[in-house]
């Protein structure tokens, strides 16, 4: 069974707007062998930020391409309960994460995914598998 990586918006960002060039080559290769995908979450969050500038042909362009190249995780009943749980431990805990970046973890929960995110903030999950950072050259 192929391994599937959930991409975070951060990583997202970095692949389409060309900041980082280690994370495209760590896409490019994982493709080949693996399941890429994002969460319905960072979707929302890549086209909220399009929205903002409509200017941004070119940008849209290249999400669009990224997009259509990547599997689109609806958000469902699985994901809903991974968050509720997620997020009653890590209050439990006295810890926090953003509410989006608490989502698109649940998301990971729920699929076994392995998360990319360079976001630290994500060690906070102990349940998670562990992350990886493509974006090594940042």
């Amino acid at each position: 069974m192929k391994d599937l990586y959930l991409l975070d918006t951060n990583t997202i960002g970095y692949m389409v707007n060309g900041r980082s060039q280690a994370a495209r080559l760590a896409m490019r290769e994982h493709i080949k062998h693996s399941i890429l995908a994002i969460s319905t979450i960072s979707e929302a969050e890549v086209l909220y930020g399009l929205a903002k500038k409509p200017e941004a042909i070119r940008l849209r362009n290249t999400v669009e391409t990224l997009f259509g190249v990547l599997k689109i995780l609806p958000w469902d009943s699985n994901a809903a309960q991974a968050y509720g749980r997620l997020r009653a431990q890590l209050s439990t805990e006295g810890k926090s994460l953003s509410h989006m970046d608490m989502l698109i973890a649940a998301h990971a929960l729920a699929t076994n995914a392995i998360l990319v995110t360079g976001d630290k903030a994500f060690q906070h999950v102990q349940a998670l598998r562990p992350t990886l950072n493509w974006a090594t050259d940042l």
